[in-house]
């Protein structure tokens, strides 16, 4: 049995324990549309999502989504891309 959480149920697991921001793709589709606009390089639809208030993700701009999946920012390094 597999307990491991994903999607928006990692999102709100991670509020509920205190994270005070969790970068996230969001929707108010699924979870899975959430995921495609990053594999469409859609990175507007990324924000930093601050609670999870009334069934709705709320990011610090105040906007809400019904679906919020956690993504990582990372900046790339010279020697990552063998440059």
């Amino acid at each position: 049995m597999n307990n491991n959480l994903v999607g928006s149920d990692l999102a709100r697991a991670m509020l509920n324990r205190g994270d005070k921001q969790v970068w996230c793709a969001v929707s108010n589709d699924s979870d899975g549309q959430a995921l495609t606009t990053i594999n469409e390089a859609d990175y507007s639809c990324i924000y930093p999502i601050v609670t999870y208030t009334n069934d709705y993700f709320v990011c610090n701009e105040g906007k809400s989504w019904k679906y919020a999946v956690p993504v990582r920012r990372v900046e790339l390094s010279q020697n990552e891309i063998g440059f």
